[in-house]
């Protein structure tokens, strides 16, 4: 949903400065890019990081960038579900961080992937197996990412995916969207 609506929101050459509490609000040790506060970066850097690391920073970056505020974000987030039909949703953060208040379904996520599969964009980020986040106002370094995700990646063969993201917390374990196409059929 975080990446559906920067794209649907956002401009991929917009320039996202990250404030201290986009930067330090996650959980100590999880997924990130280790983004600086004042670091600023483009919205097209953001998703990819969001898309290939799950970075939680990337995506709290994202949501100010996009709502004003994280907590408008939640908002825009919840709303656009509906609009949907993803009624059994409720988002409590842009990231995908545990939180009792935080849910969703299958059918749920199918029905945002389906709206992200016909965004225009939203393949380019979410079927990619590697990006290189160019040097930053603050870090003289590039930033590689590498897809940890072993269908992206081919480990199974080639099995026509056209997006895919996993995600994962220690309290509800791994998940998983995807949507595949074999001709001019696609499954989610």
């Amino acid at each position: 949903m975080t990446g559906l609506l920067a794209l649907e929101k956002g401009s991929l050459d917009d320039v996202v400065t990250m404030s201290r509490d986009a930067v330090f609000r996650i959980e100590r040790g999880s997924s990130s890019i280790s983004l600086d506060t004042n670091e600023q970066m483009l919205l097209r850097d953001l998703l990819y990081a969001l898309a290939i690391r799950s970075a939680n920073d990337a995506a709290n970056g994202i949501a100010e960038h996009i709502a004003g505020t994280y907590e408008g974000f939640i908002d825009l987030m919840n709303k656009r579900a509906k609009e949907l039909g993803a009624n059994n949703t409720h988002f409590v953060n842009p990231n995908g961080l545990y939180s009792d208040d935080h849910y969703s379904t299958a059918y749920d996520m199918a029905l945002i992937l389906r709206q992200g599969i016909q965004t225009p964009g939203f393949l380019e980020f979410f079927n990619k197996r590697n990006y290189t986040i160019p040097p930053t106002n603050l870090k003289d370094e590039e930033r590689v990412l590498y897809n940890a995700n072993s269908l992206l990646m081919g480990r199974y063969g080639d099995v026509g995916l056209i997006a895919s993201k996993t995600g994962y917390t220690v309290k509800t374990k791994h998940t998983l969207v995807t949507a595949a196409q074999k001709g001019n059929r696609v499954l989610i």
